[in-house]
């Protein structure tokens, strides 16, 4: 099994209403979060938040026309335990690049990677958040009011 790299991308995807999309994952039924995914050998962090956004909700960014914002914004994080076998020993930290992205609000989600999927209002998608990273992506680059 080839290591994967301690680098991320985190895509906060949210609606003209300003309805965050969180996704539940299938390995805790605990952790919801936003599209979220490894970089591969030979892609930046553009390229995995195309790439994961396409893979774990079925949208295709680049033929939808909407705009996929580079929030120019890095979190680093300890990497969960039960998570340190997938990457190289010693490397305990990962670092995530936060990306943005506001749909229409009637994309349909095709899921392939989680068990369930929901829209909340971004006070509820805060509170419902399961790492810190992105609870704070939320809170900084989805508008508070529609129209903002």
């Amino acid at each position: 099994m080839a290591f994967r790299r301690p680098e991320s991308a985190l895509i906060v995807i949210y609606d003209q209403d300003n309805r965050v999309l969180l996704l539940q994952r299938q390995d805790d039924a605990n952790f919801w979060q936003s599209v979220t995914g490894t970089l591969e050998v030979d892609e930046d962090a553009m390229q995995t938040a195309i790439r994961e956004v396409k893979e774990e909700t079925g949208i295709d960014i680049q033929a939808g026309g909407l705009e996929l914002v580079d929030c120019r914004s890095t979190n680093q994080y300890v990497i969960r335990e039960a998570w340190q076998h997938r990457y190289p020993p010693g490397n305990k930290i990962n670092t995530e690049y936060v990306f943005a992205w506001q749909v229409k609000g009637d994309e349909r989600i095709i899921l392939t990677e989680h068990t369930s999927y929901i829209w909340l209002d971004k006070a509820s998608a805060i509170d419902k958040a399961w790492s810190p990273s992105n609870q704070q992506a939320i809170a900084q680059f989805v508008p508070d009011n529609k129209g903002n």
